[in-house]
């Protein structure tokens, strides 16, 4: 089983290397669920690591639905990434009734081409989680990430397998949100080949309530190789 990281940080992404996890996906920012990280970042961390490093796209925190301008900045991105040598990306797109944007999406897949893509989670707010899966399948998307539409993937674990069973081979549907090594087995015993984790502790909750008291974390070694241990 493949456990893939979400590295917040450079440190977050050695850690996550140094513990033994198989890929990363780096993004900023985990508080608003992630958003681009720098290219200053994502240069030092390809600079710096050997296994696959998967990059999120998403250009600002808030929904999913991006005008023309935050569009072309995703696309910038991506041949940024593709220029790195980055093993996959991780975006997509939905309207403001929060349907996928079949059009957009599928103009991101083609362009981040050789590189792999991940449908992020953006999925778990869709209206009809099983006709998404459908559309993600017909586009070529190759992985997808999500919680099963629950805030924690534990509690989303009924529609996961669903989903998993829909999808066969011809996608892979990876487990994300709240996993950790207490409930990281359940999704091996369930069949999934993937599992998606940030595997932080909290190192400083030393903020101010001018920017948000948001805690800083990063990616633990010992937490991930807890999960590692679990899955094995």
């Amino acid at each position: 089983m493949i456990l893939e990281i979400c590295a917040n940080s450079y440190q977050s992404a050695i850690n996550a290397e140094k513990a033994g996890a198989q890929r990363i996906e780096l993004c900023s920012e985990i508080s608003v669920g992630g958003i681009t990280p720098s290219l200053g970042l994502l240069k030092k961390v390809m600079h710096s690591l050997s296994i696959p490093v998967q990059v999120l796209i998403r250009p600002r925190s808030g929904d999913f639905h991006y005008s023309n301008a935050e569009f072309d900045i995703m696309k910038e991105n991506i041949l940024q990434c593709k220029d790195l040598g980055c093993a996959g990306i991780v975006s997509g797109v939905l309207h403001a009734n929060n349907t996928i944007d079949i059009k957009r999406t599928r103009e991101l897949i083609e362009l981040s081409k050789p590189m792999s893509f991940t449908f992020h989670r953006a999925f778990d707010v869709v209206p009809k989680p099983k006709e998404s899966l459908l559309e993600l399948i017909k586009m070529g998307v190759g992985r997808l990430l999500t919680s099963g539409q629950k805030e924690k993937a534990e509690d989303g674990i009924d529609l996961l397998s669903e989903l998993q069973k829909m999808a066969q081979n011809k996608l892979i549907v990876m487990p994300g949100s709240g996993i950790n090594h207490l409930n990281s087995s359940l999704f091996k015993t369930a069949g999934f080949t993937e599992i998606h984790s940030s595997a932080s502790k909290t190192t400083s909750r030393n903020t101010h309530s001018f920017f948000g008291n948001t805690p800083q974390t990063v990616s633990d070694t010992k937490t991930i190789k807890n999960i590692l241990d679990t899955i094995a």
